[in-house]
């Protein structure tokens, strides 16, 4: 059985077939670039694609696609299995997602393909064309009547989103509604008792849609479906898992599997199984964990011997060190209810946690403004978030990229720490959230301020950015071949004393400078003062560099000395970078040598 990879991952095997010499040629490029993939040969060609698709996690085919669908059309299992294919036309002109466009991985390979090829990615999934989220690339298993959903989503009709709880879900356009007030989630019940009704009056349980239609549930338990209605698993279970040494895998997944059915919860909302680090070479528990999809998480037992738990052991802390490992592992790790206690057999425990949802905040650098110059990383940061918020000017430069429904909270300059404190607050009410920045986020940028608010309760990504220093660098030559200092001459959150000491250790320490918010309307002097004091310590043809807007559209570079850079040339838009004793021009270009054995 093959086991297509997310979209994030390039496919671990990947088939190239190839009828003529020039996919041949294409399909040498491929392998070449990806030590994964390899060209399947055979005595035909419709044999080496048979090979490619029993053999491989994606298929790369420089056919027709008429031959490539008659081939493989008697193959065709599930898409959930079933290999991705990519299908390129002998020019190399376009790299076709033919199967397997979101559980397979196509869509993205298309684009890997067209990247090295130079060919344009053909996409044809519905989602992908209008600038949705399809529900089965969002992560987590999804359920139920998908196909119809999404149909639903995709062409404006109401659909109901009924939630246990606020999960990180990205953007989701406007016709897609959350039932009137939030469902709390209920103590577990069989699955034969349908938990709609249980509901309090006006409001949609995860067995009902508020006024029929299509019903997009968020839930970890077992609920009715309908033809109408998709099932979203957010990871949400914790098992924590004890056993006797040398215990079946059968037993434990046997166990594990009753408890959950009894309880009324769905395995595919498993987030990973806990126990104890003396359990973490267990074979029987890690295999269940493999043969689940989840990570075995352990933990040491005097970190289990700190829960609470309603069933402590003193044999169990005579064994192992604390009188609980199911229990307290299940519960470990977060805001955490227990939902099933501990259950035994003969040599397996089993106990359930339902574990809170975290809110998710992405610092994300934008680069210093040319789209090229944006990470692929940023993109789709921008594209999971359901809230983004950021300064207007940066905001208006990605608007382009956010999903339809994209909440977007732009402010404008000296509102940093309003920003700050809107996206961490947002990420604790359960969102997914993009705080951006131009540059790199970290450098004089949001993520700082973000951060002394962030807390605990929820998880942060950094996505790093080209920062305006290095946009500037390499328009300048290579100032930055030897050591370098950042620094700030903006006084509005540090006295200038501070600036002036930081400036001249850096013009003592013969350091390269690179000087952000080097001058403004309202402070026209401090950049005057900073290059005197670098004046001091290194010679008057040192080279400085200005350089004003990098990679955007007004881009200028100016290339002068220490002794006729003219300030009136720098504003705010300016990185200035004041070269060391050791920078040279050299053909126009400003280098700073590394000093290297072999070039003296």
């Amino acid at each position: 059985m093959n086991h297509p990879p997310t979209t994030t991952d390039q496919p671990a095997r990947i088939g190239l077939v190839a009828a003529t010499a020039a996919g041949r040629r294409h399909a040498r490029t491929l392998a070449d670039a990806w030590p994964q993939a390899r060209l399947v040969t055979a005595d035909t060609v419709a044999d080496a694609l048979r090979a490619a698709w029993a053999e491989c996690d994606a298929v790369v085919a420089f056919l027709a696609t008429g031959a490539v669908v008659r081939i493989l059309a008697p193959l065709l299992g599930d898409k959930h299995t079933d290999p991705a294919v990519v299908v390129v036309d002998e020019a190399a002109r376009h790299a076709v997602a033919l199967l397997g466009g979101h559980a397979g991985g196509a869509n993205d390979l298309a684009g890997r393909v067209g990247a090295v090829l130079d060919a344009r990615p053909v996409v044809t999934t519905a989602s992908d064309a209008v600038g949705l989220p399809g529900l089965d690339t969002l992560g987590w298993p999804v359920e139920g009547a998908v196909a119809a959903v999404g149909r639903a989503i995709l062409d404006g009709e109401r659909v109901t989103l009924v939630a246990d709880a606020a999960w990180p879900l990205p953007a989701l356009p406007d016709n897609v509604r959350p039932a009137p007030t939030p469902v709390a989630p209920a103590d577990p019940a069989p699955p034969a008792a349908p938990p709609g009704p249980g509901a309090p009056a006006g409001q949609a349980g995860p067995g009902e849609a508020a006024g029929g239609g299509y019903r997009l549930l968020v839930t970890d338990r077992v609920v009715p479906l309908d033809d109408r209605t998709a099932v979203l698993r957010p990871p949400s279970l914790v098992a924590g898992v004890g056993a006797s040494r040398g215990v079946p895998a059968a037993e434990v997944r046997g166990l594990l599997d009753r408890v959950l059915a009894e309880a009324g919860l769905s395995p595919a909302s498993l987030r990973h199984l806990a126990s104890a680090d003396i359990k973490a070479d267990e074979a029987g528990i890690r295999a269940t964990a493999d043969a689940l999809g989840v990570p075995l998480v352990t933990h040491p037992a005097a970190e289990l011997a700190a829960v609470d738990v309603p069933h402590p052991s003193e044999v169990v802390r005579a064994a192992v060190g604390t009188p609980s490992v199911a229990e307290a592992a299940a519960l470990l790790g977060g805001d955490a209810a227990l939902l099933v206690p501990k259950t035994a057999t003969a040599m397996a425990t089993v106990a359930v946690a339902r574990h809170a949802p975290r809110g998710r905040l992405a610092i994300v650098g934008l680069g210093p403004g040319a789209p090229d110059l944006r990470t692929a990383r940023a993109v789709a940061e921008l594209r999971r978030a359901a809230v983004v918020v950021g300064l207007d000017q940066y905001v208006d430069q990605v608007r382009d990229l956010l999903r339809p429904g994209t909440r977007v909270l732009a402010s404008g300059l000296g509102a940093e720490e309003e920003r700050a404190r809107a996206a961490v607050a947002e990420a604790v009410a359960g969102h997914a959230v993009a705080l951006v920045g131009s540059g790199d986020a970290g450098v004089y940028a949001m993520a700082s301020p973000a951060l002394e608010y962030a807390d605990e309760r929820i998880d942060v990504v950094g996505v790093p950015g080209v920062t305006a220093a290095l946009a500037a660098g390499a328009l300048l030559g290579a100032p930055l071949g030897h050591d370098h200092a950042y620094l700030s001459l903006s006084d509005l959150h540090t006295p200038w004393e501070v600036i002036a000491r930081r400036v001249a250790a850096a013009a003592e320490g013969d350091f390269v400078a690179l000087l952000y918010n080097p001058r403004s309307r309202a402070r026209d002097w401090q950049l005057g003062a900073a290059l005197e004091v670098f004046a001091a310590h290194r010679p008057p043809d040192t080279p400085v560099g200005v350089v004003r807007n990098a990679s955007r559209p007004d881009e200028r570079v100016h290339l002068a000395t220490l002794a006729d850079l003219d300030p009136a040339l720098v504003d705010m838009y300016s990185v200035v970078v004041v070269g060391s004793s050791q920078t040279r021009v050299v053909a126009g270009r400003m280098v700073t040598p590394r000093g290297y054995r072999w070039r003296r």
